[in-house]
């Protein structure tokens, strides 16, 4: 069981402060991660905020424009500020309200900070220019990328006390971790191939007839573009089923959270089966109304009761 260490009522001004910068830029560019974390409470809420804000970072320096040296050196400068959270010497009065603000959830939540490294891997893959010829292959990024994402989150929302299997709550994390991801990269096909990278394995292109890729707002010629996206929208939706597994072991408002988040991105695979060709034409997204429908459902505990009565009829 992981359990939750309660922080401390107080914080310092320079702390707050820190925390409300990095609460800001989840307001402004978690697109979809925002609707999940504004369920949690204030404590929780901003150690995800400040989780986010270093993630985001990291993946900034993977999406920009630098040069790749200059990459490559700012990703390692990122890891030595990681090992300074890591070792504690980060003091409340730092310059950097990322590295405060981390620092501080890092002391009241057991938060497996190697995740981060693991995030600075994956991008690390990025800038090398990665692909990847398996989905076992694929999974490696993922993993660096996402599931490290979940396993960190965990940390911070913890187990129910008494909560059945979960001892195995870090791999469902993991899972959905993946199965974010995967729905990231159907989504953004188009943009990536427009920026050179790659990311469906080339097993499962030359199986469908898309090794020639997507830089067209139209499928290969030739190609069974409709079924490739059709047999990744399966994995992805196996991934998703057994990653919601964690949702009966975390309490109802981290359940929420978590609920919110997925729910949203199954949400975009569902738009994504409907429609294959629309990730080539452009981005899919969801509208605002439909992703506070979607938290709503998840603070009311819809998906984790469902989820616990299809457990106990396996089990039956």
């Amino acid at each position: 069981m992981i359990r939750t260490v309660e922080p401390q009522a107080y914080a310092s001004p320079p702390v707050l402060a820190a925390y409300r910068y990095c609460e800001a830029v989840t307001g402004q560019q978690a697109r979809n991660f925002a609707y999940g974390i504004r369920l949690l409470p204030a404590p929780k809420r901003r150690a995800m905020s400040a989780l986010y804000a270093f993630s985001r970072r990291v993946d900034d320096i993977g999406d920009g424009t630098l040069d790749r040296e200059v990459k490559v050196a700012r990703l390692e400068d990122t890891r030595e500020l990681l090992a300074r959270i890591r070792r504690g010497a980060v003091d409340e009065d730092d310059t950097d309200p990322v590295a405060v603000a981390l620092a501080h959830a890092a002391e009241r939540f057991p938060i497996p900070l190697g995740g981060l490294d693991e995030l600075i891997d994956g991008v690390q893959m990025d800038v090398r220019g990665a692909t990847y010829e398996t989905w076992e292959d694929l999974k490696v990024y993922c993993r660096c990328v996402a599931g490290a994402i979940g396993r960190l989150s965990l940390g911070v929302f913890g187990t129910e006390p008494g909560a059945r299997g979960a001892e195995r709550a870090p791999e469902y994390a993991d899972t959905l971790g993946l199965a974010l991801q995967l729905t990231n990269i159907l989504r953004d096909v188009r943009e990536d191939a427009v920026g050179g990278r790659t990311y469906l394995p080339a097993d499962d292109l030359a199986k469908f007839g898309c090794s020639a890729g997507f830089a067209a707002p139209t499928p290969p010629e030739g190609s069974d573009f409709t079924g490739l996206v059709h047999f990744e929208v399966r994995r992805a939706r196996a991934l998703f089923a057994e990653g919601y597994r964690l949702l009966p072991m975390l309490d109802r408002r981290s359940g929420a959270c978590v609920a919110a988040m997925a729910g949203i991105y199954r949400r975009l695979l569902d738009r994504i089966e409907r429609d294959p060709d629309a990730v080539l034409r452009g981005r899919v997204s969801l509208p605002g109304r439909e992703k506070a429908y979607v938290a709503v459902r998840g603070l009311s505990g819809l998906d984790a009761r469902h989820l616990n009565r299809r457990t106990v009829r396996r089990r039956a």
